[in-house]
């Protein structure tokens, strides 16, 4: 589960990308917000919701878990320990939130400048958090 989890996060993170960057240009140079851009934000919507489930199997199965339940102070006190057990996951579910606010934002814009704005806002600081709490040692 843990390898699924961690080829599935490649996956997450060229779509958000690609989703930020899509949101972006289309902001900036004031596209008009077609199908294809919607099918972008869902994509990336569905794949973060995706890992989010894969995540939550893993952890409720890794060791970090039980050992978060069994000595919450040691999990506490020791950093990497710490990021796997209580950050990494709490970060990536306020990051899926983020995303999904943006996706429920964009659906009650009526002008494409206010959907491309909202996709690019919450997809990117919901690629921001992601980004920030990765296990970057763990996953190389």
């Amino acid at each position: 589960m843990k390898e699924v989890h961690s080829y599935w996060a490649y996956l997450v993170l060229l779509i958000l990308i690609f989703a930020v960057t899509n949101a972006i240009i289309g902001l900036t140079q004031k596209k008009q917000f077609t199908d294809k851009d919607l099918r972008i934000g869902l994509f990336a919507l569905i794949a973060t919701h995706i890992q989010l489930l894969i995540g939550f199997v893993w952890y409720f199965m890794s060791p970090w878990f039980d050992l978060l339940i069994s000595d919450t102070a040691t999990v506490m006190k020791t950093k990497e320990v710490r990021l796997l057990a209580v950050e990494h996951p709490l970060m990536m579910i306020i990051a899926i939130v983020l995303i999904t606010i943006g996706w429920s934002k964009h659906k009650k814009k009526t002008t494409d400048t206010a959907k491309f704005k909202m996709f690019a806002i919450f997809y990117g600081l919901g690629l921001l958090v992601i980004l920030s709490r990765i296990p970057w040692n763990n996953w190389f």
